[in-house]
């Protein structure tokens, strides 16, 4: 049984890492109804500038304060260059464009840093502590509390500021939230950083876990069948699904694993992400469509 709790809360924890990475398309989909698959490249980005900047001698908070600054710059290009002239298109067209700016990034990534892998200190032991019997990553731990918080300060912000109001407004409808003085590109502008800096922490957690390189941009494939469980417009709707894929996973691994002869944890969470299709395909927070007819 103690072996089944640890396999649960590694789980659940992992999970939180998913949602982590999630919560940064929900805020671009709020915004902008547009799912940006771009998001994973982003997190490749400001994990490699990071490391790249520690690795010279530049001071964490220093490293993480230029990373940070540098994910705003890259927002304010991306409206600039590839948002404004297609405003008002189809959202499969803003989808692709998404998609080739994600190759862009990439590219332009690996080109001026380099293809190496990096292994990056956060300053948080991965060693397992003992909770009456239980072990637990110490790093998990913390990294857990880091996404709660994280969660905790966006809700407030986006429930409680001006700028959040807006942003629903904007997310509920475009052109009224236009005709009455809502300027659409500065809160796309602000979206789109504010997901750089979810980019920047999700990258340094997952890149402490398995080092920087190439495949964290590949994190979008995970973060897909969270945003389908938990619902593409909502943030606690990203943690819960983080929870489900996390935990599902864990546990499937563990006792499914051995039955079909090899790991499920690379396909399971699809697998509960066409049930929810089936059964709820907003997601379990997702906001239904109503059509009149």
């Amino acid at each position: 049984m103690a072996y089944f709790f640890e396999t649960l809360i590694a789980g659940l924890f992992a999970g939180l890492m998913y949602g982590l990475v999630a919560i940064g398309f929900v805020l671009i989909y709020k915004a902008s109804g547009v799912f940006n698959f771009a998001q994973g490249a982003m997190v490749f980005l400001a994990a490699l500038v990071f490391v790249t900047l520690v690795e010279h001698g530049i001071h964490f908070w220093v490293a993480f304060a230029a990373t940070s600054a540098l994910m705003v710059l890259t927002a304010v290009a991306i409206e600039a260059l590839v948002l404004r002239p297609l405003r008002n298109r189809d959202p499969l067209t803003l989808f692709m464009a998404t998609l080739g700016l994600s190759f862009v990034i990439d590219g332009a990534t690996q080109f001026f840093l380099g293809t190496d892998v990096h292994m990056l200190d956060v300053g948080i032991d991965d060693i397992a502590d003992d909770y009456g019997g239980l072990f637990i990553s110490r790093f998990d731990i913390i990294a857990s509390l880091i996404v709660i918080a994280l969660v905790a300060v966006l809700a407030i912000v986006f429930s409680k500021t001006r700028m959040g109001v807006s942003l629903r407004a904007v997310a509920d409808d475009t052109l009224a939230a236009q005709s009455i003085g809502i300027r659409l590109p500065v809160i796309w502008r602000i979206v789109w950083s504010v997901a750089g800096i979810v980019a920047l922490v999700a990258g340094l957690l997952w890149g402490a876990r398995q080092g920087v390189q190439y495949s964290l941009s590949l994190v979008t494939l995970k973060a897909l069948p969270v945003l389908i469980i938990g619902g593409f417009s909502s943030i606690p709707g990203a943690i819960t699904g983080g929870l489900f894929v996390g935990a599902g996973e864990a546990l499937a691994d563990i006792y499914l694993g051995p039955l079909v002869g090899g790991s499920v944890s690379t396909w399971f969470a699809y697998i509960l992400a066409v049930a929810f299709l089936l059964v709820r395909p907003a997601g379990l927070f997702g906001d239904r469509d109503i059509e009149r007819v």
